[in-house]
């Protein structure tokens, strides 16, 4: 089932368009990255599907629901995390899923018990009767995904959830937005933080200019790239030989500022090939990691 299909969505500002006739589908299930610079049209778009934004023309439907005239339904299916902290600071934290809950006739014993777990799985029970404006950005952050669960989604829209957050915790998220698409809940995601992308989602949307540039699974985006730079660090923090240099001619290779090893693999090459040249050589490598994150490679390349 179609958890979204969007349909010839224009958006104007006076007589600027800011989306231009996009279209886009995400299935149920699907972990969905949609991808763009500042001011591409990302944030018009999710603002039109929660009816926050009005729209030039369009057809918008929520797993089958249309959101002009079914709006009231399609809700009940999507909830956005923004960005921004939007819940009551003087609350306990304990009471912002609740009183969310509310909203969707929950009863107070259901919307309690579905707190528990969810403020328990966030690691944030111990903060429990706190007031919300008390708890660090990341816990606020945290707390922002709990009162959107509260009232079971079937559709999570997740923007820049872990802006400002840092590479541990930003892990520990992973971990839980994971498990939540695992269990069903299909996930639209825009990120800064593009090794997000691969390592969270299954298909990706780029936009450029208020146009879906490219629209794929993560897959064959990461296999349309022509080539890519590898950093080698080598054993015993040796810097590379001018033979080595040579040796690696065809693979651009060339000593950077830090004294490691670069090298460019193309798709003509096999990545062997530059293992066995090093080989040869009697170079040991002690690490390997790519120099730019593939998927933003990619987008630099689509939104030039």
């Amino acid at each position: 089932m179609k958890a979204l299909i969007i349909k010839d969505l224009v958006k104007k500002y006076w007589d600027k368009k800011v989306l231009k006739q996009i279209d886009l589908e995400i299935e149920q299930g699907d972990f969905f990255a949609l991808l763009g610079h500042n001011w591409a049209g990302k944030t018009t778009a999710i603002g039109i599907m929660t009816d926050l934004v009005e729209k030039t023309s369009w057809e918008i439907k929520i797993f089958g629901e249309d959101i002009d005239s079914s709006f009231a339904k399609a809700k009940t299916f999507i909830w956005v995390v923004p960005q921004e902290f939007n819940f009551h600071m003087w609350e306990k934290v304990s009471e912002v899923p609740v009183i969310q809950a509310g909203y969707y006739w929950i009863d107070r014993k259901t919307a309690e018990k579905r707190t528990k777990i969810l403020l328990k799985a966030l690691e944030l029970w111990e903060h429990k009767d706190k007031e919300a404006k008390d708890l660090s950005g990341w816990m606020k952050r945290r707390l922002m995904i709990a009162r959107a669960l509260v009232h079971k989604p079937k559709f999570l829209i997740l923007d820049e959830p872990t802006a400002w957050v840092d590479v541990e915790l930003r892990k520990t998220m992973w971990n839980f937005i994971k498990k939540l698409n695992t269990d069903w809940t299909t996930i639209l995601l825009t990120t800064h933080y593009l090794e997000e992308v691969e390592a969270l989602c299954n298909k990706v949307a780029i936009i450029n200019d208020g146009r879906i540039v490219e629209n794929t699974t993560t897959k064959k985006l990461l296999s349309s790239l022509d080539e890519e730079i590898f950093v080698l660090d080598l054993q015993g923090d040796t810097t590379p030989s001018k033979n080595i240099l040579v040796a690696l001619k065809k693979f651009h290779a060339d000593e950077n500022k830090e004294g490691a090893l670069e090298v460019t693999i193309s798709r003509k090459h096999r990545l062997n090939e530059l293992f066995e040249i090093l080989n040869k050589e009697k170079v040991i490598i002690s690490s390997m990691r790519n120099k730019v994150n593939r998927i933003e490679q990619l987008f630099m390349n689509l939104t030039k």
